[in-house]
C-alpha cells in the first residue's frame, strides 16, 4: 500500500525577548508599558512569539550598550531562560549600541530593533514593484552604517607574524576582510542609487496623474490614521470594494484609491494609506516620499481613530506629528472616530467627540454614521468656503482662473508681476494655493513686491 505525502508542517515561530526604556525627561507619546505591548503586537504581526520583556527607567542611554551593565547581564540570562530567539528593542538603537549588545548575547541570539522590526513587516506586506522598491531602499540605508567586519575569518588565515597578508614594508593596506566590507558597502550604495532612480520616475508618474486629476476637478480624499484603525474597512465601506483587511497591525501597505459617489451626486476620489505609528523609522519616511506625497496633495484629510483603543488620543497625536513632519497638517480635516460599536456604551463616543476637531463618531463594520459622515466630507469639499488671501503670479493663470471660476472674489490688486487677490475659495482648495502664502485674511500683512523667479520671462 503506497504511504501518502506527508502534510507540509508549518515551521516553528520564532521567540521573542523585548526590551524597553524609557528614558526620564523625554517625551514620548505612550508610557513604557503602552509602548511595550504595541512592540509586542509588531512582533506577533512579523510572525514572532513573545516569550517575557525587561525594562529599565534612566536619565540617559548607556554609553556603550545603551541599558546598564548589571540590565545586560539580566537580559542575557533571561534570553537563555526562555529560549529567545531574538532580542527586540523598542527604540532604534544606534550602530554602536547594536554592535556591542550583540557581542554581549554572542552568536545564539540574534537582536534588532524597532525600527528593523517594523522595516521586516512592510517587506512582507509590500506587494506592487513601488512598495517593494520603498521597502528595499529603506533597508539598505538603515543597514549600511551598521555593517559590521564579519570576514575576520580570512585573516586569521591569511598567516601570522607581525603584519596582515598583502602588507609590504610596514605599508598599511587593508586586509582581506575589511576589503570585503567595502565592497559590500559600494555594492550597496550603487543599489541605493538605483533604486532612488526608479523611484524618481515613480514619482514622476505620480505628479503626472495628480496633475491629470486636478484637471478633472474631482476632489481627493486621503484617509490617514494610526495603523489598525480600520481605514480599509471604512474605504471598503463608502466605495463598495473589496481592499484587503486584517486585524493586524500594517495590514495594507501600498496605497488603493477608489471614486466614492457622495450625498448630492457629488463625486471624491479616497485613498487609503500606509498607517502611521509612533517612533516611524525616518528612513520609512524617507523612501516613501512618492506614496506620503498622496497625502500631502490631497483636498481634504479624513483622520480615522480607533476610539475603543485606550491611547486613542496618544495615536491621534502621533498621526498629527507625522503629518506636520510631511508638511500636510495645513490641509482641512475631518477625524472620524471609528469602532464605536466596540466601546461598552456607545454614546461615550459622543463625550470625547469635543477632544477631537470636526469630528463625528462611526462604525466602519456595523455601518454606523456612515451616512452622516459622508454628507460631512460633502460639505466640507463643496460648501465651507474660506477666507484667503494670496499674492499669484501671472504665469499662474490656472490658479487665477480657479480662485475666479470656483472662488469667491473680494478684491483684486495688480502688481508687477503679478496680482493680489482676496476673497474665499473651497477649503479643500487650499493647499493647492499654499506655496503662495495663501493665509487667512485676519491674520494676512501688508502684500508686498513679487519675488524676481515668480516674474515670467514675458511680461
Amino acid at each position: 500500500m503506497a504511504k501518502k505525502n506527508p502534510q507540509p508542517t508549518t515551521p516553528p515561530r520564532e521567540r521573542a525577548f523585548l526590551v524597553g526604556v524609557e528614558i526620564r525627561g523625554k517625551k514620548q507619546l505612550l508610557g513604557l508599558e503602552d509602548s511595550l505591548a504595541e512592540l509586542a503586537l509588531l512582533a506577533d504581526t512579523a510572525g514572532v512569539d513573545v516569550v517575557g520583556e525587561l525594562s529599565q527607567k534612566l536619565d540617559r542611554p548607556h554609553t556603550v550598550t545603551y541599558i546598564g551593565p548589571g540590565k545586560v547581564e539580566e537580559l542575557i540570562a533571561l534570553a537563555e531562560e526562555t529560549l529567545a530567539d531574538v532580542v527586540i528593542f523598542d527604540d532604534e538603537l544606534s550602530p554602536r549600541h547594536q554592535r556591542e549588545l550583540q557581542k554581549a548575547l554572542g552568536n545564539t541570539v540574534r537582536l534588532i530593533d524597532r525600527t528593523a522590526l517594523i522595516l521586516d513587516i512592510f517587506a512582507q506586506h509590500a506587494h506592487t514593484s513601488e512598495g517593494m522598491l520603498q521597502v528595499e531602499l529603506a533597508q539598505y540605508e538603515y543597514n549600511l552604517p551598521r555593517l559590521t567586519r564579519a570576514w575576520t575569518h580570512l585573516e586569521r588565515q591569511a598567516g601570522g607574524g607581525g603584519g596582515r597578508a598583502g602588507s609590504t614594508g610596514g605599508v598599511g593596506l587593508r586586509g582581506p576582510g575589511e576589503t570585503q566590507l567595502e565592497v559590500d558597502k559600494r555594492a550597496i550604495r550603487k543599489r541605493i542609487t538605483h533604486i532612488k532612480r526608479e523611484l524618481e520616475k515613480v514619482e514622476a508618474h505620480r505628479t503626472r496623474y495628480r496633475a491629470q486629476r486636478k484637471r478633472s476637478r474631482i476632489p481627493t480624499v486621503a484617509l490617514v490614521g494610526y495603523t489598525n484603525a480600520g481605514k480599509s474597512t471604512l474605504l471598503n465601506r463608502i466605495a463598495k470594494s473589496e481592499v484587503f483587511v486584517a486585524d493586524q497591525l500594517f495590514a495594507t501597505l501600498d496605497p488603493t484609491t477608489r471614486r466614492v459617489q457622495l450625498p448630492g451626486d457629488d463625486l471624491a476620489l479616497f485613498t487609503d494609506t500606509v498607517g502611521f505609528i509612533q517612533k516611524l523609522p525616518t528612513a520609512l519616511i524617507a523612501a516613501f516620499h512618492a506614496t506620503l506625497e498622496e497625502i500631502a496633495e490631497a483636498d481634504l484629510l479624513l483622520h480615522i481613530v480607533d476610539i475603543s483603543h485606550p491611547n486613542a488620543l496618544n495615536q491621534f497625536q502621533a498621526v498629527q506629528e507625522t503629518l506636520a513632519e510631511i508638511d500636510a497638517s495645513h490641509i482641512p480635516m475631518i477625524t472620524a472616530l471609528n469602532k464605536a460599536d466596540l466601546l461598552n456604551n456607545p454614546e461615550n463616543a459622543r463625550e470625547v467627540l469635543k477632544d477631537f476637531p470636526k469630528s463625528i463618531s462611526i462604525s466602519a463594520v456595523e455601518g454606523t454614521g456612515i451616512k452622516e459622515l459622508l454628507h460631512l466630507i460633502r460639505e466640507e469639499l463643496f460648501e465651507s468656503y474660506s477666507p484667503i488671501h494670496v499674492r499669484l503670479p501671472y504665469k499662474q493663470g490656472a490658479l487665477i482662473s480657479l480662485f475666479h471660476e470656483l472662488g469667491q472674489v473680494e478684491r483684486v490688486e495688480h502688481e508687477r508681476g503679478g496680482m493680489v487677490m482676496l476673497g474665499r475659495i473651497p477649503g479643500r482648495l487650499l493647499a493647492q494655493f499654499a506655496p503662495w502664502h495663501a493665509q487667512p485674511i485676519e491674520a494676512r500683512e501688508a502684500p508686498g513686491g513679487f519675488e524676481e523667479d515668480d516674474v515670467s520671462e514675458d511680461e
